[in-house]
């Protein structure tokens, strides 16, 4: 079973080749990196060349690049992941036997890079609340079957909460397979404008998201605040 992991980016020329490399050993064994660019104006693309097997441009938007990315896709998965997480060196095993047993999506644990020892309980919150939910975020690494995927037509060409969005119609089919290893997500920018700052944050969005507030209206609140990752 053959993978496409697709990553979107902006502006990302700081880490990107570095990120690349360390999944290189994906390619060895016959999966491809997808590299879809919202309209950086770095070295983004430049630097991905080489490291990637196909890079295309999308407008800016996480959900409009994923769905590009998708569209050129040549695997039987596909796996989503942020250009600040990083993937256990298993996945696409991990990833295979769940969708060549049946499983059509799922999605890893997740642990994040920072020391405080509020991202341990903040790291346990977000597995939980996914397996008790069947919702899964971005940042976990969302993977799911070609086949599902175009079944649903992707993900809804909203600005954000695209995540939340595709989980909500996945598990309507099946709920997803909850992988108990880890993806490690950059904490960064948890750090950079605060931990409880960014953990309100994200849940008042996620609120308003299921009270029915419009994706555009949160975005902008999104930009506005300028935040960590939603």
């Amino acid at each position: 079973m053959k993978l496409s992991i697709i990553i979107p980016v902006l502006n990302e020329a700081s880490v990107l080749r570095q990120k690349l490399a360390g999944l290189q050993h994906f390619r060895v064994v016959g999966h491809e990196l997808i590299l879809v660019d919202g309209g950086s104006d770095d070295e983004t693309l430049h630097l991905a060349e080489g490291l990637v097997d196909q890079a295309v441009t999308a407008p800016k938007g996480r959900s409009l690049q994923m769905n590009a990315g998708a569209a050129v896709a040549t695997g039987d998965g596909l796996l989503f992941l942020h250009a600040d997480t990083t993937l256990p060196l298993d996945a696409d095993m991990l990833i295979t036997n769940c969708l060549s047993t049946g499983e059509g999506w799922g999605r890893f644990d997740v642990r994040l890079t920072g020391r405080h020892g509020l991202f341990r309980i903040i790291e346990r919150m977000i597995s939980w609340r996914s397996r008790l939910t069947g919702i899964a975020s971005g940042d976990q690494g969302m993977f799911v079957s070609t086949t599902l995927f175009n079944r649903l037509e992707g993900y809804a060409p909203i600005p954000l909460m695209e995540d939340l969005e595709l989980s909500r119609r996945l598990i309507k089919i099946q709920r997803p397979h909850c992988l108990k290893a880890c993806v490690v997500t950059d904490s960064r920018r948890w750090e950079k404008h605060g931990i409880l700052t960014t953990v309100l944050l994200m849940w008042r969005l996620r609120l308003q998201y299921y009270a029915g507030v419009a994706p555009e209206r949160l975005a902008k609140s999104y930009r506005t605040q300028g935040k960590g990752a939603a």
